[in-house]
């Protein structure tokens, strides 16, 4: 089963916009050293992603609902708000916490996806 968060994405602990299905958000930001956050309304949990950007170079990452989340909300969808509060339970102590994952995109891969989304409001 495949699911997919409605997330709040923070870049540098400021929020960037919402990352849902067909769109995506953009930010222009120094080299450094960098860490994204998604959270999701009611969802028990953050997902953090670190990482470092060289001098005019560009980045893109693709951002999917995590196992943790597909699970919790397959579970939930099955048997209501005491399977979703089990299942966020069982689930705890996932790698990951949160509801997506960030994986790192190369630019042409990257562009010919962005040139099928909208920008998020």
């Amino acid at each position: 089963m495949s699911a997919f968060c409605g997330c709040d994405v923070k870049l540098d602990g400021e929020p960037i916009g919402k990352v849902a299905i067909g769109t995506y958000v953009f930010a222009d930001r120094p080299a450094g050293r960098h860490q994204f956050i998604a959270s999701e309304t009611l969802f028990p949990g953050d997902t953090t992603y670190n990482f470092s950007t060289e001098p005019g170079r560009t980045y893109f990452f693709l951002v999917r609902a995590s196992e943790r989340y597909a699970s919790v909300s397959g579970v939930t969808m099955m048997g209501g708000l005491v399977g979703g509060v089990i299942a966020s339970a069982v689930t705890a102590n996932a790698a990951n916490p949160g509801p997506a994952d960030f994986f790192a995109l190369d630019e042409p891969t990257a562009r010919t996806t962005l040139a099928e989304l909208q920008l998020a409001q």
